[in-house]
């Protein structure tokens, strides 16, 4: 598992526009709040998307950008963004490589079969890259504010 002061895990992914998105080209310019969900357009997923969103424009004026990550591809992320106008950003790791480097994925087995699950995590990357928090396995109620409030102190 990561921990605070940890250098975050550089990845590259493709948001909901397809347009990839770097964790280095916000260094030095922007603190990143990158959160890690299970599915698009589930009813947990969809609040804390749209908690996000609504926030968005306090998480800029501290200087964050809000990142979104989850297992769905951009197809699925460009639809769920538009039927609830979400403002955040969504980027897709279809084979759960950034999942993996962040210590989010986990093992379950549903039926009989072993499958890939996303632990809702949420890490606050700092403008020079490093974690300034680490959240693993939070709860949705609340948790954006949380994160706002965090950010705040950077």
């Amino acid at each position: 598992m990561l921990k605070i002061g940890d250098a975050a895990p550089d990845f590259e992914l493709p948001d909901a526009e397809m347009e990839s998105v770097s964790l280095a080209s916000f260094r030095g310019r922007h603190h990143v709040v990158l959160y890690f969900y299970q599915r698009d357009d589930t009813p947990s997923c969809t609040l804390e998307a749209i908690d996000f969103s609504e926030r968005d424009d306090n998480f800029r004026r501290h200087g964050a950008v809000v990142l979104g990550v989850s297992m769905d591809d951009c197809l699925a992320h460009g639809s769920f963004r538009d039927k609830h106008g979400l403002s955040v950003s969504l980027l897709s790791d279809v084979e759960g490589e950034v999942c993996e480097s962040y210590g989010v994925l986990q093992h379950k087995t549903v039926d009989g079969q072993s499958r890939r699950c996303i632990q809702r995590s949420t890490f606050i990357i700092d403008k020079n890259g490093c974690l300034a928090h680490v959240l693993y396995g939070v709860n949705v109620k609340g948790h954006a504010a949380e994160v706002l409030n965090l950010v705040k102190e950077l």
